[in-house]
């Protein structure tokens, strides 16, 4: 290829992909003219240069020998050096900056801090370590090299003198990244853990900037984790990650009560494998330089809620009293009866583990439990032993609540201070003796640990029920794909208050629903009392907008309103065709005749109102009489008398269902003739196209000639004359042309006499008649041949807005209504439902209403639509 070219080295690489890929991630590695190949034993090495050097023989590349380095245990590859050992920095480029003198200029700057950028993988925190340098590029109209900088560089070069060695990742390992955030930075290290000793795989520091500088320390460490996610993104699709840290990062992306950035954040890391475990000391030692003190950052500032229990028992009953004390001056006391006998500790624990569900559902996170109970405090510290079967229910009960909270912690206090709970106790207890305080009082009819009985209830599975279990309990499927899939799906899913909620990136919490649930929201929302039955897709968002999501909101969405019938009957009307067209074939002259009704115009003489008119398919021919009534022996007689006696017996005429075609007697006649009778289906006259078309025109032309509305009947013969002797576009010659096989003589030519006219020879004319006759024939094959044109045209112009529906029999079906009779403004578009009991030809179907009675003609499918029950 030219040099200079901007795609030459895509293409290039293309092209060394396609030459390679056998080899390519199994014994080569190829990226533009950087070229390896590897073999995990010597004794294969041979073998795999062989394969790799007749691939480039079969192309006909060659390479330069002087650039080639054989048999090897390591080497450089893309800039660094490559070895069984793992990945290490290049010499060279350590070199560089090692020989490299103090900054004298804004320039040398930038150049030291292009050449670290080389090696920002290889260096801890450089970021940090790079700060300096930027502030000095800050400034580029105020250089100094400040004390700071020079000390800064003399580190860096004191790192570099010794650089770390990466660690390469096998597939299936699993992966831990440790976080550190500083004042100006966040920084990362992805390790990789074998026989106990943890290598460092990757090294990612990122300058904070602007807004990002104002971040709480949380959003800090969220940054540094999606900033490593960016930046390894191969290794995050890959590999499980443990992150490593003593934040409660996976608590706060999966509160429901987080939004903006934290919820965007949450959502892209929802597609990895991530878990989060706390950072013990003897992990924290292998990184010793990766990790950073934060005694200089502010802490994460979560105010704790404050419980103080108390229970209390005599010879009939207990009390329990619970104080909950949250944020902004909240206070909620709570005075509990227990109506079942119960010990003091029991009473203890009861106040302890009904305070702690109360906090919970309260929204606390953060609890310090006081109770002035030392067995309670020290057993659930884990300093006195359960002993009893009891208390070991009990403590095991609250232990399951205490997990609940982010954190929580019981501590023992003199009955001195917990005097508020310990009167509440007794309240409870007694039910008398505090006044003018609004207390919640509560009755428990059984302990807290007491086994109900439970009565097995057949419930059908839900989409909600893993996603549920693992949120609360963290149980996954065996299946690792299925729990890999449910563990990264849960990321989009919290629950509060054992409800299972989806997290949206920029809207609020969408309540789950269940199959049951959904159905009466989709139902409420589509038709209830503010419902306006809308759209399948107006519907869902409606519903999500509402506040509600289930995975098949969409599909029941399109389901419910497909099967509405309010919907159905009063939908749009369909306007596409649904079959393609198929035009009438037609070889030959008066082969086959369309014939109509035009009517009822003003009244002429004789009280003629109609007009019956009757078109001949190839030729176009029109024979046209007007009528005083409709009648089946007007219809036999004009079909005598204006096609039969004059053109001869057709094979086939095409109508209307009106009566007067459909009638015993006329349908006798034409069976005697040999004449088939062709009907269009009901509300379709599209079935008799040429036939409508020329009613248009024959009414146009009336329009234009007539001095008053009676005189309609005088004007017709003169505009059936005009439209005989006049050219149609469809054939190219007029209908008299190739009725009589020549052109009419018309009165201009009498007025204004052309040659035939002016020079007529009776010898010569006899002639001419004789040579059109024998041309006839010629004429009309040239009309045929434009006719098929001519239609071939109009179908491509029709199937372009074609949309095809079949229908089958036994379908439900709704008919147009306007069909059959009058439609006012608020009346249904569509009435049946109507059932499909036999399919006609393409398009036409013949119904069967709710009686069981069938429809007399067939219906076009443009008239009919599916009807869903």
């Amino acid at each position: 290829m030219p040099f200079g070219l901007k795609n030459a080295g895509a293409t290039y690489q293309r092209l060394v992909n396609r030459m390679f890929r056998e080899q390519i991630g199994k014994t080569m590695e190829v990226y533009v003219d950087d070229m390896l190949v590897k073999s995990r034993h010597s004794e294969k090495h041979l073998q795999d240069l062989e394969a790799s050097f007749a691939v480039m023989r079969t192309y006909g590349m060659k390479l330069n020998p002087t650039k080639c380095t054989f048999g090897v245990g390591g080497g450089k590859f893309l800039g660094y050096m490559v070895s069984s050992r793992g990945i290490e920095a290049n010499p060279e480029k350590i070199k560089a900056i090692l020989e490299l003198k103090s900054p004298a200029s804004i320039k040398d700057v930038q150049k030291l801090t292009g050449k670290i950028a080389s090696l920002n993988r290889f260096i801890s925190k450089s970021a940090d370590r790079n700060l300096p340098f930027f502030k000095v590029l800050r400034k580029p109209k105020d250089f100094q090299w400040s004390k700071e900088c020079e000390d800064a560089f003399n580190q860096l070069k004191d790192y570099l003198r010794t650089p770390p060695l990466l660690a390469n990742p096998r597939p299936g390992d699993i992966l831990y990244l440790y976080l550190a955030v500083s004042e100006h930075a966040v920084s990362s290290v992805l390790v990789r853990e074998e026989n106990k000793v943890q290598n460092p795989v990757y090294y990612v520091s990122k300058m904070l900037q602007g807004a990002e500088m104002r971040y709480s320390l949380v959003e800090k460490f969220v940054l540094a984790l999606v900033t490593s996610a960016r930046r390894l993104r191969p290794y995050f699709q890959s590999h499980k990650i443990v992150v490593l840290t003593n934040q409660p990062l996976k608590s706060i992306l999966s509160r429901p009560e987080v939004s903006g950035r934290l919820v965007k954040w949450a959502v892209e890391l929802g597609e990895h494998d991530i878990e989060y475990h706390a950072r013990n000391s003897e992990r924290a030692q292998v990184l010793a330089d990766f990790v950073m003190e934060l005694t200089n950052m502010p802490a994460l500032d979560v105010k704790p809620w404050m419980l103080h229990v108390d229970g209390s028992s005599n010879t009939s009953n207990g009390g329990a009293g619970i104080l909950i004390q949250g944020p902004g001056e909240v206070e909620i006391e709570v005075a509990a009866r227990l109506s079942f006998h119960a010990t003091n500790n029991e009473a203890e624990y009861e106040a302890l583990i009904l305070g702690l569900e109360l906090a919970h559902a309260a929204g606390a996170r953060t609890l310090e439990v006081y109770t002035d109970s030392q067995l309670v405090a020290m057993q659930i510290e884990g300093n006195y032993e359960a002993k009893e079967q009891t208390m070991s229910m009990y403590l095991k009960k609250s232990k399951s609540l205490i997990e609940r909270f982010d954190k929580c912690t019981v501590q023992q206090i003199p009955r001195g201070e917990n005097d508020r709970a310990d009167s509440l106790s007794k309240f409870g207890a007694s039910l008398s003796g505090i006044k003018n305080r609004s207390i919640i009082v509560m009755v428990k009819d059984r302990p807290a640990i007491a086994e109900v009985d439970v009565y097995t209830v057949d419930q059908p599975c839900t989409w909600k029920d893993e996603l549920t279990l693992y949120l609360k309990e963290g149980i996954l499927p065996k299946n690792p794909s299925h729990a890999k899939n449910l563990k990264l799906k849960a990321t989009r899913f919290t629950m509060i208050e054992s409800e299972l909620y989806k997290r949206m990136a920029d809207g609020p919490l969408l309540k789950c629903l269940n199959d049951e649930q959904a159905g009466y929201v989709l139902k409420e929302i589509h038709e209830g009392s503010c419902g306006n039955h809308s759209g399948a897709r107006s519907l869902a968002q409606k519903v999500a907008r509402q506040g509600y999501f289930w995975p098949t909101l969409m599909k029941d969405a399109k389901r419910l309103v497909q099967r509405c019938e309010s919907c159905q009957r009063f939908s749009a009307r369909i306007h596409s065709p649904a079959t393609p067209m198929e035009p009438l074939q037609v070889a030959c002259p008066f082969d086959q005749w369309g014939i109509d009704i035009m009517g009822p115009f003003p009244p002429a003489r004789a009280q003629k109102k109609f007009i019956v008119l009757a078109v001949e398919y190839f030729s176009k021919w029109v024979e046209a009489e007007a009528v005083a009534r409709i009648t089946e022996k007007g219809m036999i007689d004009f079909i005598w008398k204006n096609i039969i006696c004059r053109f001869g017996i057709p094979r086939t005429i095409v109508s209307d269902n009106s009566t007067q075609f459909q009638g015993k007697e006329i349908a006798s006649w034409l069976k005697e003739l040999k004449i088939q009778q062709n009907f269009t289906s009901v509300g379709h006259p599209q079935s008799n196209g040429q036939t409508e078309v020329t009613n248009r025109t024959i009414l146009q032309h009336l329009k234009t000639r007539i001095n008053s509305k009676g005189s309609w009947e005088e004007e017709l013969p003169g505009v059936l004359w005009a439209y005989r002797t006049t050219p149609r576009s469809s054939t190219g010659e007029s209908p008299f042309c190739l009725v009589y096989g020549s052109e009419a003589i018309l009165p201009a030519e009498i007025g204004e006499e052309t040659h035939r006219i002016a020079s007529y020879d009776p010898a010569a004319n006899n002639q001419a008649r004789a040579f059109d006759l024998t041309v006839i024939e010629e004429k009309k094959d040239a009309a045929l041949a434009k006719i098929l044109h001519h239609k071939g045209l109009m179908m491509r112009r029709y199937n372009k807005k074609l949309r095809p529906r079949e229908l089958q029999v036994g379908d439900l079906v709704l008919k147009k209504a306007e069909v059959s009779k009058h439609v006012g403004k608020l009346d249904p578009e569509w009435e049946g439902p109507f059932k499909v009991v036999e399919i006609r030809r393409k398009g036409a179907y013949l119904l069967q209403d709710s009686q069981g009675r069938l429809l007399k003609r067939p219906w076009n499918i443009r008239n009919l639509r599916k009807f869903y029950a």
